[in-house]
């Protein structure tokens, strides 16, 4: 007999993403395609995205999405629409996973559940962390570090769910950006991240001293990256190990978040932290930050873009109903 499950969309603006949550809480696929970023380049444009997004589609929901629904049967459509879930918030390349989304779910006669992106990457964390019973229970502070965002949320436990308040975010560029950038200034291919990491492994970053720009004003937590980044290009121009430089720009975002934590905690209370995003698959930083504060980690093929929370936040309300 075949068990029902709930099925995820996410189109990110740098993966197309679908998912497959079981009755019983578990992912039994996680199904990802990145998106093709010509080397040299620091990011894609909104319609490239879209674009690709069509074409991997089709893909996704082909033979690998078929062979898992063999045992199961979707009772339930989950889908992101927008980064954050506040008002005005909206990227063109989420229509993409919309429309597929709704197509999907249209041809089984099953509902469609929106949520952001943002939920998606926080219930994914919570999940592949092992934390989801423990967080829920009470407020948590969660942190969504990537190309396209650096905030620090408030969550609220709300009927089996949460609601998050942004307490905190960047004033200029995203962690995410600041890696990548630094990464193609060295000729990596984006995104840098990974690469960044191994070179970071055996730098010296602590030979360049670290200034982080961390102020609070009217509750929220404001960080700055950018002089980070003319930092590492003067570095490089210097003829600085390219090693060191990748420990610096890992060892500034780090401290930045040290900082932004450290500035929640003493305004809420001691309350545990999640860690989501792609930044946040660094095993370096991870160290540290667990060393700081109640920190919890998505691993790393939840914690870069996913639909998997999505499937879960799908299944959450649906079975609420």
């Amino acid at each position: 007999m075949k068990k029902e499950c709930f099925v995820g969309f996410d189109t990110s603006n740098y993966t197309t993403s679908v998912a497959v949550a079981d009755i019983d809480g578990n992912i039994v696929a996680n199904l990802k395609m990145p998106l093709p970023v010509a080397s040299g380049e620091r990011g894609i444009r909104q319609s490239d995205a879209v674009f690709s997004h069509v074409k991997n589609l089709p893909r996704l929901c082909g033979d690998e999405l078929c062979e898992v629904l063999r045992d199961h049967t979707p009772v339930g459509v989950g889908v992101s629409t927008r980064p954050r879930s506040v008002e005005g918030s909206y990227m063109p390349c989420f229509l993409s996973g919309v429309a597929a989304a709704n197509a999907f779910a249209s041809a089984l006669g099953i509902g469609v559940l929106e949520f952001s992106h943002q939920d998606g990457h926080v219930m994914a964390a919570l999940y592949s962390s092992g934390q989801t019973d423990r967080l829920l229970s009470g407020d948590f502070l969660a942190f969504h570090v990537s190309g396209g965002t650096t905030e620090l949320l408030l969550a609220h436990p709300c009927d089996g769910l949460f609601d998050l308040t942004l307490i905190g975010e960047t004033a200029d560029i995203n962690a995410g950006q600041l890696i990548d950038r630094v990464g193609v200034m060295m000729g990596i291919d984006f995104p840098c991240g990974r690469e960044l990491e191994k070179l970071a492994a055996d730098g010296k970053g602590e030979n360049k001293k670290i200034k982080t720009v961390v102020r609070e004003s009217q509750g929220i937590v404001r960080c700055n990256l950018s002089g980070a980044e003319n930092v590492a290009k003067k570095m490089l121009d210097e003829g600085r190990e390219r090693s060191d430089v990748a420990a610096f720009v890992f060892d500034t975002v780090c401290e930045t978040l040290l900082k932004m934590g450290e500035a929640a905690v003493a305004r809420y209370g001691g309350m545990p932290i999640i860690f989501s995003g792609g930044v946040m698959s660094n095993k370096i930083m991870r160290k540290r930050l667990s060393k700081r504060f109640d920190a919890s980690f998505a691993e790393p093929s939840f914690s870069a873009d996913n639909a998997a929370g999505i499937a879960l936040l799908c299944r959450k309300k649906m079975m609420k109903k």
